[in-house]
């Protein structure tokens, strides 16, 4: 069994309990993902969704779905739309500006929002970067026009972000060492990508 094999199995295992776990999405599911999206999801994080589900897994209350967001269609019932929650393609196509003209919002290219931890703040899988880099997305760090102000560093991958839930050490665990509030190093590749 690969790293990653047992680390699947372990997040499968955490969450197979968990309420908002939905079913895993099919191989067609994914590519129609990817192909929305523009490029490959991270390999660990597209292997997460195709095993363990499509969202509800992971820190805090799991992360978002790929797919089956706001964009997606809404029910409506009893005369009223459902209010859908957040998806990794709604929210990733609604970051990127719409409008070429627009040369203060960038979003950078291949890097998806996975979990909304309140306040504007998302954490987002780096899909160009060898292990999956997890960044903090916080734009109430923005100050004037400088967007890469937003981005920092909360893990090195996917990988050892996971094995930071599962140790209880994430900076939102309030039992970890230092507890919430950390500071965090900036992402040095923001102004680059941006």
């Amino acid at each position: 069994m690969t790293d990653d094999e047992d680390l699947i199995r372990r997040v499968a295992a955490a969450s197979a309990r968990r309420r908002g776990l939905r079913p895993p999405v099919s191989a067609a599911e994914l590519a129609e993902v990817e192909q929305d999206l523009g490029f490959p999801v991270h390999p660990l994080l597209a292997a997460l969704y195709r095993t363990v589900g499509n969202g509800g897994f992971g820190p805090a209350g799991g992360l978002m779905p790929l797919f089956g967001g706001p964009e997606q269609g809404l029910p409506v019932s009893e005369g009223r739309k459902r209010v859908p929650e957040p998806s990794v393609v709604g929210q990733y196509l609604n970051s990127i500006p719409r409008d070429p003209a627009d040369t203060w919002w960038r979003w950078p290219e291949g890097v998806v929002p996975v979990l909304d931890w309140g306040c504007a703040m998302s954490a987002c899988v780096d899909c160009r970067s060898g292990g999956g880099t997890v960044l903090l997305f916080e734009p109430n760090a923005i100050t004037g026009e400088d967007v890469s102000a937003a981005w920092f560093l909360d893990a090195g991958s996917l990988a050892e972000w996971l094995e930071t839930w599962f140790a209880g050490r994430g900076w939102y665990d309030d039992k970890a060492e230092g507890g919430p509030g950390l500071a965090f190093e900036r992402w040095p590749d923001a102004p680059r990508r941006l």
